[in-house]
């Protein structure tokens, strides 16, 4: 195997790694960190059911965002919706032709995820250029906030480079990830475009766990969004206001 196909099998079993265990070791300490008092955002639902289908609405379609800001709603949807089609249309590097309507449904989803990337990129771009235009937020913005944006921005591009302007040897990237995931190494088209936007990737990978992103995680812990407005039928105390001989049995 060369060189590259080395490099680039060491560098993404470091990135999965890290971010599988970065990820679990922020839900871990997401679920153990304490929520001394009810602080649900009003108006809010009265029964842990309706709490779950607020953080699904979240979820789904943004539901308080676009309460707030509409066009940071639609820039925020415009890139969101398009990593999502962008992530199913790359499925078919990592799954066989012959799982059926697994298959079927991410050969459905070819062609919109190939468009995708632009209204990723738009997206993108739009939410970078708020970073700059808006005072209130650009006080507030971040060196991070600017190179986590760039990073996904050069993901984007480089990803769409190799579908509208130099191809790559695709038959190729697939066995080399599903060599990745059996663990029956293969070589890598030792393509420019392809490797910057494999780096870049792997990259995305090993930060995402330290960084913003991981709001994607962190929103379903957000008590403003989780907890049912229950203050009239049960009394919250919080485990330091106890008396000590309860605090003591606790």
């Amino acid at each position: 195997m060369a060189f590259v196909a080395v490099v680039y099998t060491i560098l993404f079993y470091v990135a999965a790694a890290t971010f599988v265990a970065g990820l679990v070791y922020k839900v871990v300490r997401y679920t153990r960190t304490p929520a001394p008092l009810p602080i649900p955002t009003m108006p809010a639902p009265l029964t842990k059911t309706g709490a779950a289908v607020r953080v699904a609405r979240e979820v789904v379609i943004f539901e308080s965002l676009f309460r707030s800001d509409k066009w940071l709603w639609l820039f925020a949807v415009m890139f969101h919706l398009g990593l999502v089609l962008v992530i199913v249309r790359h499925l078919r590097y990592f799954v066989s032709s012959h799982l059926g309507l697994v298959w079927t449904l991410i050969a459905l989803a070819q062609p919109f995820g190939k468009y995708a990337a632009f209204a990723l990129m738009a997206g993108l771009a739009a939410l970078l250029a708020r970073r700059f235009m808006l005072v209130r937020i650009r006080y507030i913005t971040g060196p991070s906030d600017i190179l986590l944006l760039l990073l996904l921005l050069a993901i984007g591009a480089s990803g769409a480079s190799m579908t509208f302007v130099s191809h790559t040897d695709i038959v190729g990237v697939k066995a080399f990830f599903l060599g990745l995931m059996m663990f029956s190494w293969q070589p890598l088209p030792a393509d420019g475009p392809l490797l910057v936007h494999l780096f870049l990737v792997a990259m995305l990978l090993i930060v995402f766990p330290f960084s913003k992103l991981l709001h994607v995680a962190g929103v379903f812990f957000s008590p403003t969004r989780n907890q049912p407005d229950t203050a009239r039928e049960k009394r919250h105390i919080a485990a330091w206001a106890l008396p000590l001989d309860e605090q003591r049995s606790k």
